[in-house]
């Protein structure tokens, strides 16, 4: 830059059409090491570290994870009957109006592994290793829409 009152010109819209996925991993990456900075001294891990890496599966427009490996034999059972209103009150669906109705998989899970993971039909070769893989299945957010909630995942932090 040449010009030294340019800087202040730039808008964060500006910064991240042009800067793509650098721009937004970069202020992703600041934000994090931000809080480590500030966060409390580590005391060592409760096991010995085995991991020599991590593969990060990020599925945006893959199937759901209730078709490919969180069996939920209740929603089977239910699919196709309406929501409870014990359920549903109050809350907020992005596309759904009226009573939505529960819709379970069509797809088949079998247990696998020594951890007896359920997988489906439609990952034949995960399968084969279940024990050595994790299955993240705790992570949720307050917001009831794909995107805001993808960018929670992602950052850690959600959109107000």
């Amino acid at each position: 830059m040449t010009d030294p009152n340019e800087i202040k010109r730039i808008t964060r819209r500006h910064f991240f059409a042009n800067t793509g996925l650098f721009g937004i991993g970069s202020a992703a990456l600041a934000s994090v090491l931000n809080q480590n900075l500030l966060s409390a001294p580590i005391n060592g891990l409760h096991h010995p570290a085995k991991a020599k890496s991590v593969i990060f599966l990020f599925q945006a427009g893959g199937p759901s994870q209730l078709d490919l490996f969180d069996f939920k034999p209740k929603l089977n059972q239910y699919d196709g009957e309406p929501i409870s209103e014990d359920i549903v009150k109050g809350e907020r669906f992005a596309f759904i109006k009226g009573t939505p109705r529960l819709l379970g998989s069509p797809h088949t899970f079998r247990k696998f592994g020594a951890s007896g993971s359920e997988v489906s039909n439609l990952l034949p070769h995960l399968s084969t290793i279940v024990d050595d893989i994790a299955f993240v299945k705790s992570v949720n957010t307050t917001q009831f829409n794909h995107a805001p909630a993808q960018i929670f995942m992602n950052t850690g932090h959600q959109i107000p």
